[in-house]
């Protein structure tokens, strides 16, 4: 069975649910045929490579916030991911542009480790300040899954790839995507947002025993994106 995830690397909510749903894998009974597809969206393509404004001061500028209650924000969103064993040094972080880490995503994706870079750069991003918009580093962090720092710094000076993001996100935009993380499991049942273990394992239990049948609704929860509004980050995400 596949389950198709569309993430951005500097989304909080990715993170919490990707781990969330490593956990509800992990107990699965059939975990051992299952497919995990990474996909690309970006929730702000405008962003300058790295910006030099510390995060919080971002979110409370966009979203019109005070910087006291930014900083609560990310203190509950840190706290969050230690419950699932998950360092979020938001203090530390660096944002900017994913686009290009998104490129690097799909290359490793070409060699069976979609999964180990995403993990890699979402650990660079969150846990050890670096800039996943900087391709010098991207290239070290490539290097560190095992991809050849030649061929990924001919890959980031190049257009290569750039037409599979834009694809995830047009296909992200049919679907009606309008935040992250969103997990569609055998094309047809889908789950928003970061949504706890049990969610995940009753999602991966019905779409398992009801393959083939009509889709259910969609669950929905915390999530980068447009749906921030509505019981999501509430300007956490960085978009």
């Amino acid at each position: 069975m596949k389950i198709d995830i569309w993430t951005d690397i500097v989304c909080p909510f990715c993170y919490l649910g990707k781990r969330r749903l490593e956990a509800a894998i992990a107990q699965f009974e059939h975990a051992d045929e299952l497919e995990v597809q990474w996909h690309s969206f970006e929730l702000d393509r405008n962003a300058e490579p790295v910006s030099g404004v510390p995060l919080v001061d971002l979110i409370a500028a966009k979203y019109g916030t005070s910087r006291d209650q930014a900083v609560a924000q990310h203190q509950s969103m840190a706290a969050a991911a230690a419950e699932l064993g998950l360092e979020f040094n938001w203090e530390q972080a660096r944002y900017g542009n994913t686009f290009d880490a998104h490129r690097v995503v799909h290359l490793a994706a070409d060699q069976g480790l979609a999964a180990a870079a995403q993990e890699r750069l979402m650990r660079a991003y969150f846990t050890e300040g670096l800039a996943v918009g900087d391709r010098e580093t991207l290239i070290g962090l490539a290097t560190d899954i095992g991809l050849d720092a030649g061929a990924v710094r001919d890959m980031l000076e190049s257009d290569d790839y750039g037409n599979h993001v834009r694809s995830d996100e047009a296909t992200a935009k049919m679907l009606g995507i309008e935040s992250v993380p969103f997990f569609v499991l055998d094309r047809k049942y889908g789950v928003s947002g970061a949504q706890p273990v049990e969610v995940f394992t009753q999602a991966l239990e019905t779409a398992w025993a009801h393959r083939h049948e009509v889709p259910e609704p969609v669950a929905v929860g915390g999530g980068c994106g447009g749906g921030c509004g509505a019981g999501g980050c509430g300007g956490a995400c960085g978009a």
